[in-house]
């Protein structure tokens, strides 16, 4: 019975513990099965809560039995480890909180909590910054797809735990593509959403618009399940607002074909890997036989590069800057370079990127209000070797810094647009290949509806997968 729950899907999942056909504790007993079975090929969950989940199941268990019902009815989760789950260590990847236990859940996951989530534990992430799952603390996490490769970053542990079904749903957080990245290098999806649509964690700057909290899981119903489980007003975050629109598991319930898409494949400027575009060439194939007019263009956003790294240097800066010189040894190079740049940038390079942001964001609104989505790829890349970092190359092009082999996701970043990242097929030797979907802000329940829609026609296999030493045909169907 442990296998075949891991092989269902959330919502599949929830009905069962709705209709009393399954326990919480039964399914805390599948999961803790299951992860014994996979971490040790590829490192996703490095701290588990297992007692604590168990006691938060037999809580559920009684309280379902008692009818008091609660959105998520006990369904287990897993959670990014730079968010506290009180009780459990929260290491955000670095030596400079290696032994750090947090006393309460923090305002993301208390919500959840409080709607019905029990924590199986921590997924691995990237150090600080980067769109590559590896630390000092944890090491690094392997693509269940080929083990001797990335799963991107840095929600990477989230996306492999769903990929390979040790947990159901899977907590995440985007700054530059971190939601999105992972999603598409392992089969699952993502959303970013707009800012202020989930309460963020207390050590996040409340003031700021591009990093946010967000869900993954292994389809879009599934997503939508989680999202509607993350959002709401909470006072500890100025951005959110109360919020009256149905459940957004309605939406992904509805799928709706659109009367035109806007589609590019690499905003006009970026190198994309080659397995990339002709993955999207068929997408645009599957549009036009649906009768779903494209236009091939998108907002202009040349210098947005410029911007992101100019107000990611200050943002970092006024994170890190507390915890320099004494800790200086203990970050990241490249992590460095970015509170280097916001120690050391003038005020008129941070005023040129505000400017250079306000700008893309009204460009893309024109956009979006005559276009309504715009689809392109989540990754520019195919997933690559888990000893490299990050690229220095693409396509023949050589690039500067860290992040530039994410800025087809970072960009975006910047607008404070919603954009959900679905899979859409795989490359000839089987590694998963996805793309993003952007919308206005707000209009989450659109981008269900257009997802869900493309999920149907495309009909990809999202059941969890055995990690693999070498990349090869794929093959399973999902079980909603």
């Amino acid at each position: 019975m442990s296998h075949d729950l891991v092989t269902l899907g959330a919502v599949a999942v929830h009905r069962l513990l709705a209709r009393g056909e399954v326990t919480s504790a039964e399914l805390v007993e599948a999961a803790a099965k299951r992860i014994a079975m996979v971490e040790p090929a590829v490192n996703a969950l490095p701290t588990l809560s297992l007692e604590r989940a168990r006691a938060q199941a037999e809580a559920a268990d009684q309280a379902r039995r008692a009818g008091r019902a609660t959105l998520l009815g006990g369904l287990p989760i897993v959670v990014k480890d730079n968010n506290d789950v009180a009780g459990v260590r929260t290491t955000s990847g670095t030596p400079i909180f290696r032994d750090r236990v947090a006393e309460v859940s923090d305002r993301t996951v208390a919500r959840l909590e409080a709607n019905g989530a029990i924590v199986l534990g921590k997924s691995n992430l990237s150090e600080l910054g980067g769109a590559q799952t590896t630390n000092a603390v944890h090491g690094a996490t392997r693509n269940p797809y080929d083990t001797r490769l990335t799963c991107g970053g840095s929600s990477g542990g989230a996306a492999v735990a769903l990929a390979t079904g040790e947990a159901w749903l899977a907590h995440g957080n985007d700054l530059g593509g971190s939601l999105r990245i992972p999603a598409a290098f392992c089969n699952v999806t993502g959303l970013r959403p707009t800012p202020g649509r989930v309460p963020r964690k207390r050590l996040a700057n409340p003031f700021d618009t591009m990093a946010v909290e967000g869900p993954m899981a292994r389809d879009v119903a599934d997503l939508a399940l989680m999202f509607d489980a993350m959002v709401g007003y909470d006072p500890g975050d100025l951005l959110t607002s109360p919020g009256s629109e149905p459940p957004f598991r309605d939406a992904a319930a509805a799928p709706l074909r659109p009367e035109r898409l806007a589609v590019s494949v690499d905003l006009g400027a970026l190198p994309i890997a080659a397995e990339i575009r002709a993955a999207m060439a068929g997408l645009t194939d599957v549009f036009a036989r649906a009768g779903v007019a494209i236009t091939h263009a998108s907002p202009d956003v040349t210098g947005t590069m410029d911007a992101f790294l100019a107000l990611r240097g200050a943002s970092f800066l006024s994170a890190w800057d507390p915890f320099l010189p004494a800790q200086h040894a203990l970050f990241p190079p490249p992590v460095m370079e970015d509170i280097e740049r916001g120690r050391h940038q003038a005020g008129v390079a941070l005023a040129a990127a505000e400017r250079t942001r306000a700008d893309l964001y009204r460009r893309t609104i024109d956009f979006l209000d005559t276009h309504r989505f715009l689809v392109c790829p989540a990754t520019q890349a195919m997933p690559f070797d888990i000893g490299t970092l990050y690229l220095h190359e693409l396509e023949g092009r050589s690039l500067s810094t860290y992040i530039d082999w994410i800025a087809i996701t970072a960009i975006w970043s910047l607008t404070g647009c919603p954009a959900i990242a679905i899979p859409i097929g795989f490359s000839q030797n089987g590694l998963p290949i996805g793309i993003q979907i952007l919308a206005h802000p707000r209009r989450e329940a659109d981008l269900f509806q257009l997802a869900a829609w493309i999920e149907r026609e495309l009909a990809l296999p999202c059941a969890p997968i055995n990690p693999r030493p070498t990349a090869q045909p794929h093959g399973g169907d999902c079980v909603r």
